[in-house]
């Protein structure tokens, strides 16, 4: 079994990514071609967002909003330790610092409860992750903004197709970015990702520091990046849109069943009523996670762990952090993400919870507990 099944999905799109790889080919503009425009009009009508800018990474996406927004030394900007190391990492890159706020022990996202303390007279924005394909608690996260004169900045890398009280995630904020690194909800075949805005002004900005801060060839009007996304990626993009709402359809009726066979025996990431995820993981809440991942590999059943440990808590960070942050730490001991995506069957959801309800020495329905030894 694989953790994410890429082949699976490849062969369900082979025609559609074939010929949209091969019309590349054909034409050879494989920087800033056909595709990149193509692609940032269908995915700005996909989240409703006004603009939409292709970039080459979900952390360049990042790099350039900031960028955009003149943060840098001397600015303190408010986010998450339980994350993938790009959201702290893009913060320190333009020479600001990240300020890190605990998360909701249910929904492993940003507690919004405890931001309005953090903020100080350096702050600039808030930066909300959309952990595992759930938006954060956005309206609340932009009525605090609001309130301080801050901008947000969704960091929505796992969670493109989710939406959350009927807007589509990267369309919540001021800015909204993405990844379509190979293992997200909507991935290309290398690096790339996007960057979603309602402001023209902001838009322009980002679309100049993604080519070297230029206006027109040659001429440099602010300090950028090379952070194009390629047309070959941009190609695969395209291709797998045309499946994606199907492919939503699929996770959410898969999780649904990993739901039914896991409620009221094991813990699991919630889900506010709120939102809709977009399931990039799907992750439970285990005690002895050393010994269930070795039964589960045992069994051929792959599983990842997002993440073991805290940003604030990682070396390069450990300086930075003034706020122990407890239950970001807690939920690094106990978190476990098993298989999931679109090209799952019935019967593997079955097998893969079965087998960790085995493994985590849980009653399985209609099953004694001395069946478990």
């Amino acid at each position: 079994m694989e953790f994410i099944d890429l082949k699976s999905q490849y062969q369900a799109a082979r025609a559609l990514i074939d010929q949209r790889i091969h019309d590349v080919l054909d034409h050879g503009q494989y920087i800033m071609g056909p595709e990149v425009g193509e692609l940032e009009q269908r995915l700005a009508r996909f989240t409703g967002a006004r603009e939409c800018i292709t970039v080459s990474s979900g952390t360049e996406a990042l790099i350039i909003a900031l960028m955009a927004l003149g943060i840098g030394a001397d600015d303190e900007v408010i986010t998450t330790p339980f994350s993938f190391i790009a959201t702290a990492e893009a913060i320190v890159l333009v020479g600001a610092r990240p300020v890190f706020v605990d998360v909701d022990a249910t929904t492993c996202n940003i507690d919004p409860t405890l931001i309005e303390e953090k903020i100080t007279a350096r702050t600039r924005a808030i930066l909300p992750v959309s952990l595992f394909g759930q938006p954060a608690d956005m309206e609340e996260i932009n009525a605090i903004a609001t309130r301080h004169g801050l901008v947000v900045i969704e960091d929505a890398a796992q969670s493109f197709g989710a939406s959350y009280r009927g807007k589509r995630s990267c369309n919540l904020s001021t800015i909204g970015c993405t990844s379509f690194f190979p293992s997200k909800p909507l991935g290309c075949y290398g690096d790339g990702g996007a960057i979603f805005t309602g402001d023209p002004e902001l838009a322009r900005a980002m679309r100049e520091i993604r080519v070297h801060g230029q206006s027109r060839r040659y001429v440099h009007t602010r300090i950028g990046v090379g952070g194009r996304m390629d047309t070959l990626q941009c190609a695969v993009v395209l291709a797998k849109l045309e499946r994606f709402e199907w492919e939503l359809e699929q996770r959410t009726r898969l999780a649904a069943r990993y739901d039914a066979l896991l409620s009221g025996r094991l813990g699991r990431v919630s889900r506010a009523p709120d939102r809709h995820s977009a399931f990039a993981q799907y992750t439970v809440i285990v005690n002895e996670r050393e010994r269930v991942q070795a039964e589960l590999m045992a069994a051929g059943i792959p599983t990842a762990v997002h993440y073991p440990v805290p940003i604030h808590r990682q070396p390069a960070y450990v300086h930075l952090a003034t706020d122990p942050c407890p239950v970001a730490c807690d939920l690094a001991e106990h978190v476990l993400s098993v298989p999931m995506g679109a090209y799952m069957s019935a019967d593997q959801i079955d097998e893969v919870a079965f087998s960790l309800l085995r493994a985590a020495r849980v009653e399985l329905p209609g099953e004694p507990a001395d069946a478990l030894c």
